[in-house]
């Protein structure tokens, strides 16, 4: 593993003020690397035999420095990879030095990524990443470590940890799925060489475990629609309501509907960026969900729906005013899921899936519409939601009525 590391004057190259380049090469396995130390000397300047500078150099004891250093700090790359019993060419000795990864610990940079996360508003996926922060943390005890130390035994012991404790597998799966994302950004950021990188073996991809489909048929679907909720309290109305408008408009959750604002209507279409994925979804504004918008329609209020309003300021503020009506719309749909004896548990959520498998059954291309809008396969369809021209999914979303 040793590496031949010296300073030579590069005499096969005459730069345009007839000097040349001062060069250190790197000697490994046979292979010379070179790279430039941006400085050049006339040759009567350089002792070729001792490679250094002649007495009568001018700026010699800057030269002398610099080139001390520069060794210096290569030789203790060489000592590191050596500690590490890792191995290192010289072009992979050159690229460390060259691009030093920044010291920055896991513990510092998940918190990091959380913060960033919160300030883009993305509070659901800053929440999750701090979930498996306090994770983590009670596993190891501490996150004052390298993403380096990060290696396959590493997660095995985490994951055995996790089913010692009784956790399900999809919970398993969604933890070790935003470490990876995490890791990743480490990568990006250089804090962690990729060559570190412990998922190529560690397939979190096994950790899933298929949950009961959520989607009921068109039918229970139409019952839903149609309930008579005359005389019934305003959040049986709001249920039925925001039911409807997810499904007529492609799906759409819960959180994103309780933002809409009459900003979002645009020539007719619905156009809004979803929270979590931050995709831009367009989509034909159907007459039951033009009903639905004109019948909560106020005039000291720019959201669509009431969930939100101007006393929902702070992000917070915003986020437990969501929490309580979910919650009350859910126990509702619930109850009226009962009442119409449909066999699945009624939640907003449910009329996401639906959406998504009516048009599958009603023989829309898989290309347009994806068979159903879950974990696995969410950002795959609003990409595909995305690229498809009005006409197309005007036609599509005709197959809902």
């Amino acid at each position: 593993m040793t590496a031949g590391i010296n300073i030579l004057c590069y005499k096969s190259k005459t730069l345009a003020n007839g000097e040349h380049p001062l060069m250190l090469r790197v000697c490994k396995d046979g292979k010379k690397k070179y790279i430039s130390l941006g400085l050049s000397m006339a040759e009567q300047y350089w002792d070729f035999t001792k490679n250094k500078p002649k007495p009568n150099c001018p700026n010699k004891e800057y030269i002398e420095t610099l080139i001390a250093d520069k060794i210096k700090e290569y030789n203790e790359k060489v000592i590191e990879f050596k500690s590490e019993n890792k191995e290192f060419t010289a072009t992979t000795l050159i690229e460390k030095v060259a691009k030093p990864t920044k010291k920055k610990t896991v513990g510092e940079f998940f918190l990091e990524q959380i913060e960033q996360l919160r300030a883009a508003k993305r509070t659901g996926y800053a929440q999750s990443h701090y979930h498996v922060y306090n994770s983590l943390m009670r596993f190891n005890g501490h996150l004052d470590i390298y993403f380096s130390d990060i290696d396959i035994p590493w997660l095995k012991k985490y994951e055995e940890w996790q089913r010692g404790n009784g956790d399900a597998e999809n919970s398993i799966g969604i933890r070790f799925r935003t470490l990876r994302v995490v890791y990743n950004h480490a990568i990006e950021e250089n804090i962690v060489k990729e060559e570190y990188y412990p998922f190529r073996k560690f397939k979190v991809s096994r950790l899933h475990e298929v949950t009961a489909k959520r989607a009921i048929v068109k039918e229970e679907v139409m019952q839903i629609i149609n309930y008579n909720y005359t005389g019934k309290d305003f959040y049986i109305h709001l249920a039925i309501d925001l039911f409807s408008f997810s499904y007529f408009m492609g799906g759409i959750n819960f959180i994103d509907m309780a933002y809409l604002t009459h900003d979002n209507i645009m020539d007719t279409r619905l156009v809004y960026k979803r929270k979590k994925t931050r995709k831009l979804i367009k989509l034909p504004l159907l007459p039951k969900a033009i009903e639905i918008i004109n019948k909560y329609k106020t005039e000291d209020s720019h959201f669509l729906f009431p969930i939100l309003s101007t006393f929902h300021q702070t992000e917070v503020q915003q986020r437990n005013r969501i929490h309580k009506t979910i919650a009350k719309v859910n126990r509702r749909l619930k109850n009226i899921g009962k009442e119409l004896g449909i066999d699945k548990k009624l939640t907003t959520y449910v009329a996401r899936h639906s959406y998504a498998t009516t048009l599958k059954r009603a023989g829309v291309s898989t290309s347009l519409i994806c068979e159903a809008l879950g974990h696995s396969s969410e950002k795959v369809t609003q990409i595909y939601l995305d690229s498809f021209e009005n006409s197309q999914m005007d036609a599509a979303m005709q197959n809902l009525l």
